[in-house]
């Protein structure tokens, strides 16, 4: 009898186990309910911490946000495993990095349109450029041909093919004012403001400047193609937790800080 009492009350033990277990793997291991994702430092990282807190209270997702401050390094971290997904880029610039690069990543949902815009420490108006003004644009192939076509929309220079996504100085036909082209790191742009006179800049690197999309001489409209998004690792797009993330991200409470933290220069890309 001793015997059978001790066999029972070990397997009961085994049950218990099991169940502390909850929801396990098949190799009895405990399903992990985290993630981590990359963002930039500043206001896209506190945008993505209202996500963060409604995905921890609706689905019981714990994300740990990862913060970047260049646009190469979220999507290596990305390919390499080191991050579940990331939340900066547009899907040309996404689109970019998979052809360049060959990483195997994929979109999960879209975020927001942060517009590009024009800004000077020296003019008031678009048209008072000088004769051979210094414009300093973003060195990444997207970003850069983003500002291109801007110019190329405002009169100031004329593009070879104003529909290419990826036009750079080489694609000028027509330069009538001798502009002179910086290509320089997007995140450095507003640093450089001073010794140039026109710097096109991200409204992500913009507002934490102070700049405000208002001050700019030229800007993007809200047909702009650059919807920013999520991405992750192929396969990965229909991951519980990936579509948990999405949808606490693709909230009105997001919009909401986004609104409050852009001033109006973010605008839902999921509507």
């Amino acid at each position: 009898m001793q015997v059978t009492l001790t066999r029972l009350l070990g397997a009961a033990a085994l049950a218990g186990t099991a169940l502390l277990a909850g929801c396990g793997n098949d190799d009895g291991t405990a399903e992990t309910r985290s993630i981590k994702v990359g963002t930039m430092s500043g206001p896209e990282s506190e945008v993505m911490e209202v996500a963060v807190q409604l995905a921890k209270e609706r689905y019981d997702l714990t994300v740990e946000i990862i913060e970047f401050t260049d646009y190469v390094s979220p999507n290596a971290a990305l390919a390499d495993g080191s991050l579940d997904a990331n939340a900066f880029q547009h899907e040309p610039y996404l689109r970019s990095m998979v052809e360049d690069r060959g990483y195997d990543l994929t979109v999960a949902g879209y975020t927001f349109v942060y517009p590009i815009g024009a800004y000077s420490e020296k003019h008031t108006d678009i048209d008072d450029l000088p004769e051979r003004a210094i414009i300093a644009l973003p060195n990444d192939p997207t970003n850069g041909g983003r500002a291109m076509i801007l110019m190329h929309n405002a009169g100031l220079i004329e593009l070879d093919d104003p529909e290419n996504l990826e036009a750079t100085p080489v694609n000028v036909v027509e330069n009538p004012h001798g502009f002179r082209f910086r290509e320089i790191e997007a995140a450095q742009l507003p640093r450089v403001l001073p010794d140039v006179d026109l710097a096109f800049i991200n409204n992500t690197f913009a507002q934490p400047a102070g700049l405000s999309l208002d001050d700019a001489l030229v800007q993007e409209g809200p047909e702009s193609p650059y919807v920013n998004l999520i991405a992750v690792r192929s396969g990965d797009e229909e991951r519980e937790e990936i579509q948990q993330l999405v949808s606490a991200y693709q909230s009105e409470e997001v919009a909401a800080m986004a609104q409050e933290l852009f001033e109006g220069g973010a605008v839902p890309g999921w509507e």
